[in-house]
């Protein structure tokens, strides 16, 4: 039986958050963002997320609906923060050098503030670029879901591209992109494989060696492209 404060009676089970409302809204997205990136969409149930979050499953259905609208609730929350900060880092970019767009710096700028967040060490903004790259990874509905939450940010990184390189099409840039962002999202999930295969040469975890070498590739990489003209 449900608490009038909204958490689950009985034994105590996970985590229980402090505080209400808001923050009782936000301990619930913590908990379904943790087991989203480990699991998937398909391999958490609300039920779960309840028990992480020390709250009773009405609570989440009162706040949130169903488990897709949790999910979205979850996705939207950090993409706002994201895309807020790569569209002014863009932004910036462009105001500083006026007529002399370089690809590697907006490279930078679109994918500096993951890192930046990232490095932070924040569990919560690991769990979510994790959770990204799970996202654009499924078949099913992935590509809806990034359409849904990142189009604007991506479509404003292509304008800056066809600034900076104006003889590029723009089919071009797009294919670009698909692969920028699978080296993009690799990268941030920190899987280890780089590990093992470099035999502890190379880590998943250290983001300040990715930093120049991730700019580097996508910039050299994206002007090849362009350049061949394929």
């Amino acid at each position: 039986m449900a608490r009038a404060d909204g958490r689950a009676g009985g034994a105590a089970r996970g985590r229980r958050p402090k505080g209400q409302g808001p923050d009782l809204r936000e301990a619930i997205l913590d908990a379904a963002e943790a087991l989203f990136s480990r699991h998937g969409f398909y391999g958490v149930t609300v039920r779960q997320v309840a028990t992480e979050a020390g709250v009773d499953t009405a609570l989440i259905h009162y706040y949130f609906g169903a488990k897709r609208e949790l999910f979205d609730s979850v996705f939207a929350r950090r993409a706002e923060i994201l895309n807020a900060a790569r569209l002014e880092a863009l932004d910036a970019y462009k105001a500083a050098h006026p007529g002399r767009l370089e690809v590697e710096g907006i490279i930078e700028a679109f994918i500096g503030p993951l890192l930046q967040l990232s490095m932070t060490n924040d569990e919560g903004w690991k769990n979510y670029f994790r959770l990204v790259a799970l996202v654009n990874n499924t078949p099913a509905w992935g590509g809806e879901t990034m359409h849904r939450f990142f189009d604007p940010v991506v479509h404003a990184l292509i304008d800056t591209l066809k600034e900076a390189l104006p003889q590029a099409e723009i089919r071009d840039l797009y294919w670009c992109y698909q692969f920028l962002t699978g080296s993009m999202m690799l990268t941030l999930s920190e899987t280890g494989r780089i590990d093992q295969l470099s035999d502890g040469l190379c880590r998943s975890t250290d983001l300040e060696a990715v930093r120049g070498r991730l700019y580097a590739y996508c910039a050299a990489g994206i002007s090849e492209v362009v350049a061949r003209r394929p």
